[in-house]
Formats: C-alpha cells, sequence, structure tokens
C-alpha cells in the first residue's frame, strides 16, 4: 500500500512539474537578449522595460512644464503600473485618470498637444485603441461645442497639412501594451501596428527593451509629428537591463543590427527581435549559417536603407511579426525588398507571423511565429 501511494506521488509530482512546465512556455515563448551596448557613458542602474518607460515620463515631466500624462488608472500608476508613483510626485492636475473612453483620451490628447502642451496619453491596452480611429472631428468640437472624440487617424495625422502648419498636434504621444502575454486571448494580445503605418503624419515605434524603451519614448515625446508608441507588455518585466540614468533619446525612423551575418536577413520588431536572436543563434548550431538580425524599432517611417543593405549582402531575407500575416506591415518590408533588391535575391523574401484568426487564448503558441517557425522559414530560405 505504502509503495502504491509513494508511485502515486511520483506521478502527480511528474505530472505537476509538467504543468508547471508548460506554464512557462505559454507565458514566455522567447529567450530575452539583454543590449549590451549603452548609447550614452555615464551611470546606469538596472530597470526592467516598466521602470524605463516610466524614467522617461518623469524625466519628461520634471523637464516640461507643459507636460500632461492621463488615461484609465494612470493615477495610480496604470494596470502595467507604468506611471506608478508619478502622480504623488507631480500632482493630480498633470498625472490623472480618464473616463473609461478611449476616443476621448485621444480627442483630450489632440486638443492639448494642439493648443501647445506635451501630451503624453495611454490606451489601457492596444487592443481597445480603435474606438479612437475615428469618432468625431477636433473641428466640430470647435465648431459646434459638440462633445465629440477626436481621432487619431483622421486628425491627430493631419493636422500640419490641413492647417497648411499654421498648427499640428506632434507634441502628442500616444502609449499601448500590445502584443502577445501569454494569456490575454482575443481581447489583450493584439499588434495593431499595420493599421496605423498607413496613416501618412502619424510615427509608429515598437521597442524591444528597457534602454530602447527610453530612448525612443524620449524622442516620441518630443517629436513634432504625433506618435503611437506600442509597447510590448511581456517585455514590461520579463526585460530587465542597465539602461542609462541620465536623458538619452535614440533615432527615430532608424533600424539596428544586432547581429551581423552573410547568410541572410532577418527583420523583426519588439518581442519578435528575440525570436530571431535565438533563431539565429540555432541556425548557427543546427545549420552552420550565420545570419544577420535587426531590429526595425520604428515602423513609420521604417530604415529601408539598412534592410535593403542587408538583403544586398545577403541575398535572403525573413520578416516575422505577430499580427496576422495578410496586410501585416511585413507585407510592406517584402515589397520594398523585392523592388529594391530583387537582383541580389537568391530566393523568395519569407514571412513568418500571425494566422489570419482571431489571438486564441490557450493555442497561443501555435499561433505565434516561434523560434520553430521561423527556424522551418530560414531553413527553406537557406536550401531554396
Amino acid at each position: 500500500m505504502a509503495s502504491l501511494l509513494t508511485q502515486k506521488s511520483l506521478v502527480v509530482g511528474k505530472l505537476t512539474k509538467y504543468v508547471n512546465d508548460c506554464a512557462k512556455r505559454l507565458s514566455s515563448h522567447f529567450i530575452y537578449y539583454p543590449d549590451n551596448e549603452k548609447p550614452v557613458s555615464g551611470e546606469t542602474t538596472k530597470m526592467n522595460m516598466m521602470q524605463a518607460i516610466n524614467n522617461a515620463m518623469d524625466i519628461t515631466l520634471r523637464d516640461d512644464p507643459t507636460a500632461v500624462l492621463f488615461g484609465e488608472d494612470v493615477g495610480f500608476g496604470g494596470v502595467f503600473r507604468c506611471a506608478l508613483g508619478l502622480q504623488d510626485k507631480y500632482g493630480k492636475d498633470r498625472v490623472f485618470n480618464t473616463p473609461l473612453c478611449e476616443q476621448g483620451i485621444a480627442g483630450f490628447g489632440i486638443g492639448l498637444a494642439t493648443a501647445g502642451a506635451t501630451a503624453i496619453a495611454e490606451i489601457q491596452f492596444a487592443d481597445y485603441i480603435f474606438p479612437a480611429f475615428d469618432q468625431g472631428t477636433i473641428w466640430e468640437i470647435q465648431r459646434r461645442a459638440l462633445p465629440r472624440a477626436a481621432q487619431l487617424v483622421s486628425e491627430a495625422g493631419k493636422a500640419r497639412y490641413r492647417s497648411g502648419a499654421q498648427w499640428a498636434c506632434g507634441a502628442l504621444t500616444v502609449r499601448a501594451p500590445s502584443g502577445a502575454v501569454g494569456h490575454g486571448g482575443l481581447y489583450h494580445s493584439q499588434s495593431p501596428e499595420a493599421y496605423f503605418a498607413h496613416t501618412p503624419g502619424l510615427r509608429v515605434v515598437m521597442p524591444r527593451g528597457p534602454i530602447a524603451a527610453k530612448g525612443l519614448l524620449l524622442a516620441c515625446i518630443r517629436e513634432q509629428d504625433p506618435c503611437i508608441f506600442l509597447e510590448p507588455k511581456i517585455l514590461y518585466r520579463s526585460a530587465a537591463e542597465e539602461v542609462p540614468v541620465e536623458d538619452y533619446t535614440l533615432p527615430l525612423g532608424k533600424a539596428q543590427i544586432l547581429r551581423e551575418g552573410s547568410a541572410a536577413t532577418l527583420v523583426g520588431w519588439g518581442t519578435q527581435v528575440h525570436v530571431l536572436l535565438q533563431t539565429a543563434q540555432l541556425a548557427r548550431e543546427r545549420l552552420g549559417a550565420d545570419v544577420e538580425v535587426i531590429d526595425l524599432q520604428s515602423l513609420l517611417p521604417w530604415d529601408e536603407d539598412t534592410v535593403c543593405n542587408s538583403v544586398k549582402k545577403t541575398g535572403r531575407c525573413l520578416i516575422a511579426h505577430e499580427a496576422p500575416l495578410t496586410c501585416g506591415f511585413g507585407a510592406e518590408v517584402a515589397a520594398t525588398v523585392q523592388e529594391e533588391c530583387f537582383l541580389h535575391l537568391e530566393a523568395p523574401v519569407q514571412r513568418a507571423a500571425g494566422w489570419d484568426a482571431p489571438f486564441p487564448h490557450v493555442y497561443e503558441p501555435f499561433y505565434l511565429p516561434g523560434v520553430w517557425r521561423c527556424l522551418h522559414h530560414l531553413t527553406r530560405l537557406l536550401r531554396y
């Protein structure tokens, strides 16, 4: 009887370990590769990505008296705590909650920026940014005094052009947590970058970690065009680096080559960059191929020169992103590579992306273009 109980205990123990291991894989489909190079010299401190974003907003509120931070639950730090402690430090007039109304948040931000303030708006999840697309116009608010919200696509990106450069809302930055998180399901896991990348006048940015997040966010806040800053929420606490304490910015519209190689070019942004870095490592170990990995960082505008120069060198290109395949931003990159690098290509451009289906819950690992799917596409490229 005792031996039977022991056997059952061992089986339960193994089953528990198996479930726990699966849970770990579900919540993290990649290995994080921290940045070792610092954009500026000087003192650094260890920060995760949430803390780096908080630090960037802290610097802005400290140095810019017109800066205002607002969004749903931002007053107590936001659901991901990126604004933690900022209301206590700068007061309720500068860091405050809004109603649960994304179109209202966007309209308020456009109005503030047009009036000359630095507006930092937080959308609680990127999945809920869609009501802010088009819900009336700021011009109607001014003309009719109707309580209607402004719009990111129809007004924020077009304000300078429409007014003949008499005014703009370039001091508007809209932050939004985006992408897979391991358990978000169809309403808390989407990657909407391609929607906004189709809008002239906007800038669309997605960082890969704490150092990049701080530098890119500060650059967006000071940019003269309105910016959509998409934050891969799975990286908020899983990504940690030695981040420079002082104020610094990273150039918008400029990609970074994170790993040099000659066999193929791998292009990604956000969390997917780490998937591609792991893919590159496996390609070296299993295929004997050294591949180049590029982080776009900015999707609008994106760095065509860096990508195309790399592809002309390697002759092969794989683009990977979490968003669905059809009309994903990878299609724009692939079309440009085909047009600019056609005579240098040794194989058709490959894309690894989410499936053309709603984002699943328990089947998330099968939806995401993980390292093995990326390695499969890369193997096809190299053997073509």
